[in-house]
Order: C-alpha cells, then sequence, then structure tokens
C-alpha cells in the first residue's frame, strides 16, 4: 500500500524558515516522482515542486522558484521541502503527492495517483 506522510508543519512568523517531510513507503522509491503542493483557504491546490529520485531532477512552478527547494533522502524514502523568508501568503495546507516516474516530471494534480493527508502551514505576520 503506498502512503504519503506529510510532517513539519507549523505557526511561524514571517521571515523565518521551514523544512517540511514527506515520509513514503509502499513502493520502490526511484519508481515514482513526488511533487510538494499548496492548497490556501477558499483556492484551489497549486503545485510547488517536484523530484525524481532516480536522478535528483527537479521542477518548479516559475512563481515558487527562490524560495522554496526541494529534496530528497533516498536512503529514508523521504522527500523534503525547504522553505526560506517564509510570507503570509505561504499559509496553507501542504501536501505530497506521488505520480509514476514514466510520466516525467509535471505538477499537475490529475496525474498524481496517491496523496498525503496534508500538513498545516500557518505564517503570522
Amino acid at each position: 500500500e503506498v502512503q504519503l506522510v506529510e510532517s513539519g508543519g507549523g505557526l511561524v512568523q514571517a521571515g523565518k524558515s521551514l523544512r517540511l517531510s514527506c515520509r513514503t513507503s509502499g513502493f520502490e522509491f526511484d519508481k515514482k516522482s513526488i511533487g510538494w503542493f499548496r492548497q490556501a483557504p477558499g483556492k484551489e491546490r497549486e503545485g510547488v515542486a517536484c523530484i525524481w529520485s532516480g536522478d535528483g531532477s527537479t521542477y518548479y512552478a516559475d512563481s515558487m522558484k527562490g524560495r522554496f527547494t526541494i529534496s530528497s533522502d533516498n536512503a529514508e524514502n523521504t522527500v523534503y521541502l525547504q522553505i526560506d523568508t517564509l510570507k503570509p501568503e505561504d499559509t496553507g495546507v501542504y501536501y505530497c503527492g506521488a505520480m509514476s516516474a514514466g510520466l516525467g516530471l509535471s505538477l499537475l494534480p490529475l496525474v498524481y495517483d496517491d496523496w498525503g493527508q496534508g500538513t498545516q502551514v500557518t505564517v503570522s505576520s
């Protein structure tokens, strides 16, 4: 059974940094690409970044380049999302998802087969 478990969210002040974790299990880690998404209240889920552990290749949404860094620990089957210089508009639920690595790298939610339960990030001004 594919499982993705996010952690690391919380209430933080603007300007601080946060590292989110997505621990995966139930599949061969290099057979899937892992993506991070976020959903603000009243808004649609939007892609942040994705990574394929096979060669470490990454893809970022244009609006997320600069303050967001995705990385993976292949030994731990875990993908991280580092968020620097947090802003109140970063507030939302952050989800990780898994898609077939054969499809390449994408931030379209519809190509993701499995999702975690999400972790809440709240940034205070």
